[in-house]
């Protein structure tokens, strides 16, 4: 069965610095008219840096769309115009962290929410990694959390994190046994 939608028309609702939503009409697969409330973004990149013995290294830091504070993996953007996700994945584990990495281990990419966002996010595994001065945005606020890898899926497991992109890099580091 060809699953197809086919696109007609957008309209843009609204046009920022990081997305846009747009309205579209569309066809279902079986012809009928239907509307597709769209966001698009960016894209980003998350790291999972993990040293030798096994420590890994988060941020904690306050989201507003969820009025709480997260503990995540460091990620950022991709809004320094058109970018490499791995380019993106090294400035963004400097600025949030300080950390440098030797080896940047592609983990694929993942979409957060395909029902109405187009985003991208790429995950990368940090290892061999050396620490410097960290260089956070104007408006990023952060504090770093070293803790045990163990310890982070424990608490993936019992609930305490609900950050996607942790999640999934958790996941990759343990079905590629990095």
């Amino acid at each position: 069965m060809d699953f197809t939608e086919k696109k007609i028309r957008s309209d843009y609702k609204f046009r920022g610095r990081i997305m846009s939503v747009r309205v579209d009409d569309a066809l279902l697969p079986n012809g009928r008219p239907c509307k597709r409330e769209v966001c698009e973004h960016v894209g980003g990149v998350g790291i999972l840096p993990i040293d030798e013995d096994r420590t890994v290294t988060l941020v904690r830091q306050y989201r507003y769309p969820y009025e709480t504070v997260t503990l995540e993996i460091p990620a950022g953007k991709m809004d320094q115009g058109p970018e490499d996700a791995l380019e993106c994945g090294r400035r963004e584990l400097a600025e949030e962290t300080g950390l440098r990495a030797e080896q940047m281990i592609p983990m694929g990419e993942i979409w957060p929410s395909p029902g109405f966002m187009d985003e991208r996010l790429f995950l990368y595994c940090a290892k061999g990694l050396t620490q410097g001065e960290t260089n956070p945005d104007d408006d990023e606020f952060v504090e770093i959390v070293r803790m045990p890898f163990d310890e982070l899926c424990r608490m993936i497991a019992a609930g305490e994190i609900h950050d996607a992109k942790t999640v999934a890099a958790v996941g990759q580091v343990l079905v590629r046994g990095l």
